[in-house]
């Protein structure tokens, strides 16, 4: 008979919440960028551009962000400046006239992500039980992906009342603050009893040779995995109408939280590495699909199954950081891991959007996927190079 797991710690359900209700603000917004900039007459480079460079100063932020919070005996201000920032720059999306404008606000909202990132994730890491880290990222990205969820809903039913476009941007402010308030009011585990001392945190190396192979197999991947507002970007030339994008947008992540919830779990006591591997194919598929594509109702089809491919990646590849890294530099090894996936943003996208704008879509598609299955390959190889018993269940 199996022994009932036990409780989520108080702070990984806290940080959860507020990713929920961070996730309601920033997905009433994204899912309608697309529009917003082809108003402007932006095109499809500039959309890449926008998203890379956005998620490339988030991710070079995120290896200073840990590298301080392992210094740090409290990581909670960090994280509380980061959301903080995020929420107050977001809702002004509103009076943007020109790209530029959103350009600017996408970037100081992902600044406060890039404050924000690694110290959550220590948090995360320090508070979960041992053997059950997937079990909590799982958790985590599965709230952030239902606040995807309801972020478009909300959007989808403002602009249905007839309200404007920048309206809605400006609702946007409400759940923001209220992620703020939850960041306050969490209680963050005790660093003395889970972290080693300050000096020892600065003496441990966070990457050994195993987790610099495997973040540099991670970076090849992200080579090829542009944004998903391209995805949007898609949808509307096969005919997704505007007001169902935010719809489109709230599918694919109920998608997501089942997967993140359902393999994050199951990570705790299945082979990681082969997971993500299975992950990446369906990232593949979904790509050269939606690239071949001729039919709206394709979109809807292919959002479902796309999601499944993040919640077999994005709680697993954190649960491997966490195996790879020693306790003491767990800030700054989850700072490695964003910086260096989020950093090849602006080569992905603007290759995506090139690639776009030159050949169409279905070319620029299956350059990801082509990535992706090589990705696949490297990470199979870098599995059978570790050592026995291999790192991976944690």
């Amino acid at each position: 008979m199996s022994t009932p797991r036990a409780r989520l710690p108080p702070a990984v359900l806290a940080l959860g919440l507020t990713s929920l209700l961070t996730d309601v603000a920033s997905e009433m917004i994204v899912p309608l960028l697309p529009a917003l900039l082809i108003s402007m007459n932006a095109s499809a480079s500039m959309l890449g551009l926008v998203e890379g460079v956005a998620t490339a100063v988030s991710s070079l932020l995120q290896l200073g962000s840990g590298w301080i919070a392992d210094r740090m005996s409290k990581k909670k201000p960090l994280v509380l400046f980061g959301y903080g920032l995020a929420a107050f720059a977001r809702p002004f999306m509103a009076i943007a006239a020109v790209p530029a404008h959103v350009l600017a606000i996408r970037i100081v909202d992902r600044i406060g992500k890039g404050i924000r990132t690694a110290p959550r994730d220590a948090i995360i890491s320090l508070a979960a039980v041992k053997g059950e880290e997937g079990r909590a990222f799982g958790f985590h990205r599965a709230m952030d992906h239902a606040g995807a969820v309801l972020g478009p809903l909300v959007a989808t039913a403002l602009l249905a009342r007839g309200w404007e476009l920048r309206d809605v941007f400006w609702a946007a402010a409400v759940p923001g603050a209220l992620a703020v308030v939850s960041v306050m009011v969490l209680r963050e585990p005790s660093a003395p009893a889970v972290v080693a001392p300050v000096k020892q945190a600065r003496e441990a190396a966070p990457v050994s040779r195993a987790l610099a192979t495997y973040l540099g197999v991670l970076t090849f991947f992200a080579l090829g995995n542009s944004s998903d507002t391209f995805l949007l970007l898609r949808a509307r030339e096969l005919g997704v109408p505007l007001a169902a994008l935010p719809l489109l947008w709230a599918v694919l992540h109920a998608s997501k939280v089942g997967s993140t919830w359902l393999f994050g779990a199951m990570s705790d006591r299945m082979d990681r590495a082969r997971l993500v591997r299975l992950g990446w194919m369906i990232y593949a598929l979904c790509y050269v699909a939606l690239g071949a594509a001729t039919a709206a109702w394709h979109v809807w089809a292919i959002f479902v199954v796309y999601g499944v491919y993040t919640g077999l990646t994005e709680p697993v590849e954190k649960a491997m950081v966490k195996a790879l890294a020693p306790p003491s530099a767990q800030g700054r090894a989850f700072g490695l891991y964003n910086m260096v996936v989020g950093i090849t943003a602006v080569p992905a996208g603007l290759l995506t959007g090139w690639l776009w704008d030159e050949l169409g879509a279905f070319v620029a598609l299956s350059t990801g996927a082509a990535i992706a299955l090589v990705a696949s390959i490297l990470l199979a190889l870098w599995q059978r190079a570790q050592p026995a018993p291999a790192p991976l269940p944690g």
